[in-house]
């Protein structure tokens, strides 16, 4: 069986964005049914060197929006990262499931043999479409 890298990437990210969503209507939904500030979880970490929720949330849908499109050969597009409530992350991650419903499979062809070159800060790290999506991605 032959699985496409759109499908493995689009496909899987699409789902975990679902997931994401639930979640974030969840804990909203906890909060406000025991009158908690937002903020408590919003702002909460699950150990101290970790970063809160609102951090993971952008961390989860940058990740995903940026290994899409480089698979995809394109610049990823940038968020300005200024979510400060349930209903502001839920609207990031509907804006990068939109993103994700705007590529099309054929924008995939040769993405698994596609020279990816990322930067992180002062460290460079290169990789073909395949191991960034499985190793990295």
């Amino acid at each position: 069986m032959s699985v496409s890298v759109y499908d493995a990437s689009v496909g899987v990210y699409a789902r975990l964005l679902a997931s994401l969503d639930a979640i974030l209507d969840k804990a909203s939904t906890w909060a406000a049914e025991r009158k908690i500030e937002p903020s408590a979880l919003l702002l909460a970490r699950l150990a101290p060197d970790m970063y809160p929720l609102t951090k993971q949330v952008q961390i989860t849908t940058d990740m995903i929006k940026g290994t899409v499109s480089r698979l995809a050969g394109l610049e990823a597009p940038r968020y300005e990262d200024n979510e400060s409530t349930f209903a502001d992350l839920k609207a990031r991650v509907a804006k990068t499931r939109d993103l994700l419903a705007t590529f099309k499979p054929e924008q995939f062809t040769g993405a698994e043999t596609r020279a990816i070159k990322l930067q992180l800060g002062p460290n460079s790290m290169d990789f073909t479409g395949k191991d960034y999506l499985l190793g990295f991605g």
